[in-house]
């Protein structure tokens, strides 16, 4: 009896901080245009929203299940809600890394800094609860499919998040402190994009192959670091 509860629970835990992955990455990138004591604040908001967008939407998960029913056909495309939130996710994802490289690679980083240091916690905040959203509906409709009590959701969904709020500061730190990896996260997230337009137009690339890639560059970066000694 016990097995059979904490089987699906600790699977939807890991699926869940799987994809929470992605929300710490993308939260620390944006906290690092913050002033120090608000840096906090972002992490702590962004991935306590996402925690609640999800819990939120397993009390309409019947609402979140027709999401996955066809609206429309477009050039042989069949399009449905979640596929539409998955294309403007992935685009809004993908567009806001290369933003970010851009500006990393291109822009004077003081200058970027300055200009985005004031007053852009509310804007910031926002563009979490959008990713926040995305990563939650794929998440969820997700866990109806491997489980069927809602609890086992509810509490694998809090679990998660408590081992990413716990996960998020170091995480946050490691990228500040080496802007080599910082590139290599922001092209993580990239990927990440191209994966869920792909997956809202019915093509999806498994998640596996592009972790182990990008868990394979970190690797080369890493001992390029050591060989550097900056680590």
């Amino acid at each position: 009896m016990i097995a059979e509860i904490l089987a699906p629970l600790l699977s939807l835990i890991s699926l869940e901080v799987i994809l929470g992955i992605d929300n710490i990455i993308f939260i620390s990138i944006l906290a690092d245009k913050l002033p120090a004591e608000q840096k906090d604040k972002l992490r702590y908001w962004g991935l306590g929203l996402a925690m609640f967008i999800r819990l939120l939407l397993l009390t309409v998960i019947a609402w979140i299940l027709k999401l996955d029913k066809e609206l429309f056909t477009l050039f042989n495309v069949s399009f449905s809600g979640k596929g539409l939130i998955l294309l403007a996710g992935g685009l809004f994802l993908i567009y806001k890394s290369t933003k970010e490289i851009l500006h990393k690679t291109e822009g004077d980083d003081k200058d970027n800094q300055s200009s985005t240091k004031k007053g852009s916690f509310k804007t910031l905040l926002t563009e979490v609860i959008i990713l926040d959203l995305v990563f939650s509906i794929d998440s969820i409709i997700t866990a109806v499919g491997m489980v069927q009590e809602l609890w086992i959701m509810y509490a694998s969904v809090i679990i998660a998040v408590v081992i990413m709020l716990f996960a998020s500061k170091p995480i946050s730190k490691f990228i500040q402190k080496h802007p080599s990896f910082k590139i290599l996260a922001l092209c993580f997230l990239m990927m990440i994009g191209v994966s869920l337009i792909a997956e809202g137009m019915h093509f999806v690339i498994p998640k596996g192959y592009i972790y182990f890639s990008m868990a394979f560059a970190f690797i080369v970066d890493v001992i390029q670091m050591k060989k550097l000694n900056k680590i």
